[in-house]
């Protein structure tokens, strides 16, 4: 009996000294300033699309590519890496604080082209990232700590949400200038370039190479040209966002059109790389951050520096995602069978751009609908208003981003009817 008593003893006390810690804890100011952050945009879409029981219900918000079925697509040529690889029985040894260069290599010349002089002369620097927005911080971050002209990012408005939020992260300073012309719904060209020649001798011009996100409206190869002689003449410095080559018009060169362009008229350009859209690789997280420097001096240095920030903030890159791109551009087979998916990736969107405006102008709708053709990429501005957005959603259980921006992914050959009808309603 004393022994059991001894024993409830010494478990009352073990509790009580539990809930006297526990008590502790909830009572400590460590952390009592953390404010509530704001909910991510798509995320909650996305869980009120999922919370929808009514069977038509349809998301047009999540950043993805879908199949006509609806369903997140693997790319057959991704499918064969993965065998290819497997069948090596490779290790799981780190990979160089820079990537593998077969990766690095192999992801710059994709980008810049065959005939790149910075390729020829070796007077880029590329690491492999954690996808596009690793590579965007990174990027970003280097530039707090050692670029030599003025600090501040200038971002295209309306911009995709995170390239803010980096800065911001990072106390970077950044502005906006004129892109996106509500009334033609096109590229305000002549607004940007006023907006250029107002920047400071130095600063950054964040662009997208091609399917600007969230407005899906890219500049032509001439305003592309009358862009980099403006930004040229400014003495800016261009910072490239290419997370979508070959998605846009299923050519992967036509994509890197703006970037290859940049640099034939030498200008030392920054260049972000994602493989989440155009390879399917979401989760992989594989991107490629480049600078193009002026000899090859200048790009070993920016290399050891910019080695040492990697190596403290993930150390090694992830080598599963880099293998599959690797394998995908280096193996000529692999390589054609990519170019063939990413086209169809393409096309497919591009036919329910046709199909949407077709259906919607069909019904004797009395708007003009050819921007959702005339632009480009994953994403359409609609020109829908935030009421409409709110009728949609309400009525026709339909989930988009209240600026009326849609991800054309998300449109079927099942549904394209339905919404087409829908936006019919809420527009005439």
């Amino acid at each position: 009996m004393p022994h059991v008593l001894a024993k409830l003893s010494v478990q009352v006390l073990r509790n009580n000294v539990d809930f006297f810690n526990i008590a502790t804890r909830a009572n400590s100011t460590f952390w009592g300033g953390v404010p509530m952050g704001p909910p991510d945009v798509i995320l909650g879409i996305t869980e009120a699309y999922k919370r929808d029981t009514d069977p038509k219900k349809v998301n047009l918000g999540v950043g993805a590519y879908r199949d006509d079925a609806g369903k997140p697509h693997i790319l057959p040529s991704v499918r064969k890496a993965e065998e290819n690889l497997f069948n090596r029985h490779m290790n799981h040894e780190y990979a160089p604080i820079a990537g593998d260069a077969t990766f690095t290599n192999a992801v710059a010349k994709l980008a810049l082209g065959e005939d790149s002089p910075a390729l020829r002369n070796k007077t880029n620097c590329t690491v492999q990232s954690l996808s596009g927005t690793g590579a965007l911080r990174l990027g970003l971050e280097f530039v707090t700590k050692h670029y030599g002209g003025v600090k501040e990012l200038w971002l295209p408005n309306p911009t995709w949400g995170n390239h803010p939020q980096i800065c911001n992260m990072i106390s970077l300073p950044h502005k906006k200038y004129r892109y996106y012309d509500p009334k033609t719904h096109g590229f305000d060209l002549n607004g940007a370039c006023e907006d250029i020649t107002k920047m400071p001798e130095g600063s950054i011009i964040l662009l997208h190479a091609c399917a600007h996100n969230p407005t899906g409206v890219d500049p032509k190869p001439e305003e592309w040209k009358q862009l980099s002689q403006v930004i040229k003449d400014q003495k800016v410095l261009p910072f490239f966002d290419m997370a979508y080559q070959g998605f846009a018009t299923g050519n992967v060169d036509n994509d890197a059109f703006a970037v290859r362009l940049f640099e034939k008229e030498g200008h030392h350009i920054m260049l972000a790389q994602s493989f989440a859209k155009n390879m399917g690789l979401y989760g992989e997280r594989v991107g490629a951050l480049t600078f193009l420097c002026p000899d090859q001096e200048t790009a070993a240095k920016m290399m050891s520096q910019v080695k040492i920030m990697i190596r403290t903030i993930y150390s090694n890159p992830a080598i599963n995602g880099a293998r599959i791109v690797s394998e995908i551009l280096n193996n000529p087979e692999l390589n054609q069978m990519w170019l063939s998916d990413v086209k169809e990736m393409a096309d497919r969107i591009i036919s329910m751009r046709k199909e949407l405006r077709d259906g919607i102008e069909g019904r004797g709708n009395p708007q003009k609908w050819n921007h959702i053709t005339d632009q480009i990429g994953m994403f359409c501005y609609t020109g829908l208003k935030p009421n409409q957005v709110e009728r949609l959603t309400k009525e026709f259980h339909i989930y988009l981003t209240k600026d009326g921006r849609i991800s054309v992914a998300g449109i079927s050959s099942k549904n394209v009817d339905y919404v087409a009808e829908a936006i019919h309603k809420v527009t005439s």
